[in-house]
């Protein structure tokens, strides 16, 4: 009776669980437009995001006061957006090449890197990129007029680079990176 009593009453039912991740919530789709004065360019962005005014850059004061970053708090993300004006030690060769580098620093983490070209009738021509993997910035972008404006966007995450988890949420701001640089205009 004591062996039939022991045998019995270590089994358990196990139900093996399916590996997965959250679902993200992602919000409707609807847009603002950012026009403020003084500033080089207008854009539409997410109404699901914030405009910040970039303050610091790398311990120090930004190169010029229309850096700003579109914050995403429910993702935990941002878009930083660097502005500058093409002349002096900032050509057009000098800046497209810096935005190749800072691109292309992500090599060592991605598995790839896509560059489809960015061509609006609003006299704006670029560069999107798409980096994959477990690379810090997953979608990049620069945009340019080629004589007086030239303007690099960058997603980044506050999270571990996990491509598998982040995707829906890549996906989902890469729309609005696309619709960002697809609206963009010039002053």
């Amino acid at each position: 009776m004591v062996l039939f009593l022991t045998a019995t009453a270590c089994q358990q039912t196990f139900t093996p669980k399916p590996r997965g991740y959250f679902e993200i919530p992602l919000p409707k789709k609807e847009y603002k437009v950012f026009d403020e004065p003084g500033y080089p360019y207008t854009f539409e962005y997410p109404a699901y995001g914030k405009i910040v005014k970039d303050t610091v850059f790398f311990d120090a004061k930004p190169e010029n006061p229309y850096w700003i970053n579109l914050e995403f708090p429910d993702f935990n993300s941002k878009i930083y957006l660097s502005y500058k004006t093409i002349g002096g030690a900032n050509s057009i060769e000098q800046l497209v090449n810096d935005a190749f580098r800072l691109t292309y620093k992500h090599t060592y983490k991605a598995e790839f890197i896509n560059e489809r070209s960015i061509e609006t009738p609003n006299n704006v021509f670029g560069l999107f990129y798409d980096v994959g993997g477990n690379a810090a910035s997953a979608k990049q972008f620069f945009a340019t007029d080629s004589t007086r404006h030239f303007l690099r966007g960058a997603l980044y995450f506050y999270a571990a680079p996990n491509a598998d988890s982040l995707a829906p949420v890549i996906r989902f701001l890469q729309e609005d990176m696309e619709h960002l640089a697809g609206t963009l205009k010039w002053r």
